[in-house]
């Protein structure tokens, strides 16, 4: 399992400037000093930070190391996954497309991709593109569908839309959903006839000289001023993680950006979509997509911090209020990256803050730091109050994990043998779980990675992380897969709750096929006799490894082998057919296991 950051023991910082106009001094004096302490506080590798003052870039540093190893240091050309920064990029496009004349907001996703479908036809009738714009189709993240069952794939992971349930009516209720952003990159590209990364590059990355910024995977990979991707172990350890391809989901946040590059970015949406004298985002769409259109929650003003309230989502951006400012930003968070992107539209002044640590705090407090000096408010120690919080969470996670083992029910087995487990557990909405039996453990592989299952109590399973192989017994995730018996007693499917805001989400099992030789088919070839009619089992000529069953009046089944002796129907769940054999090995016997009971038929 991939696991959020800790803290670290000892490490060095390097800060490199860019060049930067002269502005008032009295802003950034002492800033480095402040902003190395947030460095040292949360034992991070390194951050990016820069500012900009209506058209032009102010402040710009790097702080600490791209690559923590090698001690090389981050710079304000240093390229870091943005995650979910990349959000208002795509709703951009189809700001652009609506301003030409080919999409309406109002408009269904239906129009320009036919083959969509919603969990029902409340949603596939109601849902229109600004529904997915502001995260009000009633559905939750559903994220582990994309993140645990990765593809490269746009058409695999649209068609799953169709069976991830929905917890509210459309527009009844915000909730935060890259599934939404990944379609709006579909629409786009159906539309322009060319990838969401070519309609980036061309509508935003060219037009706004972000000339270093690129949005897959290996443009960070190959970068040559790129960031690795860190987290920190045990509270001490900073330690490099594998970069995440988001692939086919690159809509909802693959951009790789640095903060001087990010800067155009927010010079635009301060200058009402100009950059150089040049209308790079419609001036219309600038206002409305960073208005307040759908309420995320309830935030109103509180007693330690009066001036800051509100909690609303534009396109792409979140909406509140900071200190009595209006403030626009959006956070994102990847593998070994944590981003934010803010601007203050009223004030004309934008700040970016880009760290290569994994779910991180940074970039909320330094942007919160600065934003404290650029609008001559009363300033926060951002940095102190994040961290107590901090080490509050982790204490109230600690104290979670002991409840957990509190209600273990301890001596417990489990209903079959754990060989009896293994199988390929399947749910349409997400993927395939690949459950193995090796060396007395279970295990449970996705496209994404393989942990280990360890038992907890009755057919309920812990899951715990591997790392180069090897079992890490300090990576036990909170979610727990849990095992389900059919009225035939066998194993039928696994649960577990992949959504917090909806029921625990069945995959059924099919059993892993056991490859049989020809010679062993052809013993259990032959007639049958069951009740008095006549059922068949027998091979066809060129297909030497399947065994097919005829029962008259139904059709021709195929069937998969489970175990020695031992088939089930390959399109049929329920039904188990085991051969018998005499004293001399002999099959003698077909006995059919089945929902409505069991039946032997002898051979003839």
């Amino acid at each position: 399992m991939k696991y959020l950051p800790l803290f670290l023991l000892l490490f060095f910082t390097i800060s490199y400037s860019f060049a930067q106009k002269k502005t008032s001094p009295d802003r950034f004096a002492g800033l480095d000093t402040e902003l190395t302490k947030v460095l040292e506080t949360w034992k991070a590798a390194g951050f990016a930070v820069a500012v900009v003052e209506k058209d032009k870039i102010i402040y710009s540093k790097g702080f600490g190391f791209r690559d923590y190893e090698n001690k090389i240091p981050v710079t304000p050309n240093t390229l870091f996954a943005i995650g979910s920064s990349s959000k208002a990029f795509t709703s951009g496009l189809l700001g652009i497309l609506r301003e030409e004349g080919n999409l309406s907001f109002d408009d269904s996703p239906i129009k320009y991709i036919p083959e969509l479908r919603f969990y029902n036809n409340e949603m596939n009738n109601g849902i229109t593109i600004k529904d997915l714009m502001t995260h009000r189709t009633g559905l939750p993240r559903h994220d582990l569908s994309w993140y645990f069952f990765t593809t490269q794939s746009r058409d695999s992971l649209m068609q799953r839309i169709q069976y991830q349930e929905p917890f509210a009516k459309v527009r009844e209720k915000w909730y935060y959903n890259n599934f939404m952003f990944l379609t709006q990159g579909v629409i786009a590209e159906r539309i322009t006839d060319k990838t969401w990364e070519e309609n980036i590059k061309e509508k935003f990355f060219d037009p706004l000289e972000m000339k270093t910024s690129n949005a897959v995977i290996q443009g960070l990979k190959n970068g040559n001023d790129a960031s690795f991707g860190y987290e920190v172990k045990n509270d001490s350890i900073i330690k490099k993680m594998e970069y995440y391809d988001i692939a086919a989901m690159g809509p909802a946040g693959s951009i790789n950006s640095s903060v001087n590059e990010m800067s155009n970015w927010l010079i635009a949406w301060i200058n009402g979509g100009k950059f150089k004298g040049n209308q790079i985002l419609p001036e219309a769409y600038v206002k409305e997509a960073m208005s307040p259109q759908m309420i995320m929650a309830n935030s109103i003003p509180d007693k330690e911090f009066p001036d800051m309230h509100l909690s609303n989502y534009g396109y792409g951006w979140m909406v509140s209020s900071y200190k009595g400012h209006y403030r626009v930003e959006h956070g994102g968070n990847i593998n070994g990256f944590s981003a934010n992107a803010a601007f203050f539209p009223m004030d004309s002044i934008g700040i970016v803050v880009l760290s290569n640590q994994n779910g991180s705090a940074i970039p909320g407090i330094v942007r919160n730091i600065i934003s404290d000096r650029m609008l001559k408010v009363g300033k926060t120690d951002w940095n102190k109050i994040q961290k107590e919080k901090a080490d509050e969470a982790k204490k109230q996670a600690d104290a979670g994990r002991a409840q957990s083992s509190s209600i273990q029910k301890k001596g417990t087995k489990t209903s079959h043998i754990l060989a009896e487990f293994t199988g390929d557990y399947t749910h349409p909405g997400y993927g395939t779980v690949d459950v193995q039996f090796e060396r007395d453990s279970l295990f449970a592989t996705t496209p994404y990675e393989k942990v280990w299952l360890k038992h907890f109590h009755y057919n309920i399973f812990s899951l715990v992380g591997m790392e180069n192989g090897k079992v890490d017994t300090t990576m036990v995730s909170p979610m727990q897969f849990n095992f389900r018996i059919n009225n035939m007693g066998e194993i039928a499917s696994l649960s577990f709750k992949a959504e917090p805001a909806i029921d625990a989400i069945e995959f059924k099992r099919k059993p892993k096929e056991i490859g049989v030789d020809k010679e062993t088919l052809e013993k259990y070839a032959g007639d049958y006799d069951l009740g008095g009619q006549v059922v068949k089992f027998y091979l066809k000529e060129g297909n030497d490894t399947t065994l097919f069953l005829f029962v008259p009046g139904q059709p021709e089944y195929d069937l998969l082998s489970i175990g020695e002796d031992k088939f089930t129907l390959k399109i049929v769940e329920g039904f188990v057919i085991e051969f018998l054999k005499d004293e001399a090995g002999n099959i003698k016997e077909a006995k059919f296991t089945q929902p409505n009971g069991v039946f032997v038929a002898k051979k003839k």
